[in-house]
């Protein structure tokens, strides 16, 4: 099956472990001389500073192309803990005498 970056970009990525939607294709990486496809990469979450940081899926965790759709085999991370806006975990609890 042979597809274009133009049909290609206009494809949301579903992730099949956890059935979420990651986003639209937004680009294809691919090695230059041998202009082999290396992977796809979508938005991905949102980032630090800049907005949304982009996730690159690589070519062997795409399984299926479809009409309107890309399936990926992405396996989740393992969960961190949640943390606050300072970047403390939430269950560590400083008193006052830390800060002075």
């Amino acid at each position: 099956m042979e597809t274009s970056f133009c049909e290609l970009h206009r494809k949301e990525a579903v992730n099949l472990t956890d059935g979420k939607q990651l986003g639209k294709v937004s680009d294809v990486v691919f090695t230059y001389p041998e202009g082999r496809v290396q992977g796809i990469v979508v938005p991905g979450r949102k980032g630090f500073r800049w907005g949304r940081a982009e996730l690159y899926i690589d070519l062997k965790c795409i399984k299926k192309i479809g009409v309107d759709v890309v399936l990926v085999d992405i396996r989740s991370s393992p969960k961190q803990e949640p943390k606050n806006k300072w970047g403390v975990p939430r269950d560590e609890r400083r008193d006052l005498g830390d800060y002075e």
